[in-house]
């Protein structure tokens, strides 16, 4: 949307936090936030026994001279292996059609295997926060609607850049922002305009920025780069987004409007559950 505010300086502030009745159902609300919440479980080998030894009757031996006896050096005892950390699970979810064409409950592929990446990472480097990929599609799906419907090739660079609208005040219900990168990343020297699928700010993006692919960039343009920069962007602070209060902050960080979060939790649950949001739970943002 272009209209989530600048870099969050990791103390986000609030007078209160508004109350979700009436946007969004108590149902749907619990849902979201439940969605992905997985609990790391460490495994044990299974099916292990013991088996007692047989009884061994053992011929004395004649005692050697003492002159002629040997030290004995002690066994060592092996050095026990730690066993292997198995990753991070990541919370099943019904199989959701691949194109926004045959539903709107639909992500394509490579945008869930971003969104799944960033999840799968950040369990990793922020266990405390939680975050379940069906949260970062949610607002990935409000933002550009899954990079206008997955294009982007394997590694998830876009077919085609996605900017916000120039924010200088032309369009109504947009603040005006100066340019705060010299249009390295919007290709405008004077105003700033919101990059990728995500629709960061310049100046949040140059923050928060990560690579999620591996390659050694950080590319607002590419799926995989933007999910777990935005994965990052709403863990800021040590929130845990397993709290519905506390998800609901974060989300505000991208667009002061309890519209915006009754979209993102309602498109979240949607994704987690296969079933699509009415209309009811999908108010309009201003």
């Amino acid at each position: 949307m272009g209209r989530h505010r600048k870099a969050s300086n990791s103390k986000v502030r609030r007078n209160s936090v508004i109350a979700l009745t009436g946007l969004i159902p108590a149902g749907l609300v619990t849902a979201a936030t439940s969605a992905g919440a997985t609990e790391y479980i460490p495994f044990m080998n299974a099916g292990s026994t013991t088996q007692a030894a047989d009884t061994v009757v053992e011929t004395p031996e004649p005692i050697a001279d003492q002159t002629d006896a040997q030290p004995v050096a002690a066994a060592e005892a092996p050095l026990a292996q730690a066993a292997p950390i198995p990753a991070p699970e990541i919370a099943p979810t019904p199989e959701l059609p691949t194109n926004l064409a045959a539903s709107p409950i639909a992500i394509p592929t490579v945008n869930v295997a971003a969104y799944k990446n960033a999840e799968k990472l950040l369990a990793v480097a922020q266990p405390q926060c939680g975050i379940s990929w069906t949260l970062i599609a949610g607002i990935g799906r409000v933002e550009s609607t899954h990079a206008n419907n997955g294009k982007a090739d394997d590694l998830g660079k876009l077919l085609e850049p996605i900017l916000g609208p120039r924010l200088d005040g032309s369009l109504a219900g947009n603040n005006v922002i100066a340019d705060t990168d010299g249009g390295a990343l919007d290709g405008d020297p004077n105003f700033d305009r919101a990059v990728g699928p995500m629709q960061f700010l310049p100046e949040t993006w140059n923050r928060y920025h990560a690579d999620g692919n591996g390659d050694g960039l950080s590319d607002p343009q590419n799926l995989y780069d933007a999910a777990l920069t935005t994965g990052d962007y709403l863990c800021d602070g040590g929130l845990n987004l397993r709290d519905l209060g506390q998800t609901t902050k974060a989300i505000l960080r991208y667009n002061n409007s309890m519209a915006y979060v009754a979209n993102v939790l309602a498109w979240s649950t949607g994704y987690a559950t296969g079933i699509v949001p009415t209309s009811d739970e999908l108010p309009r943002i201003h």
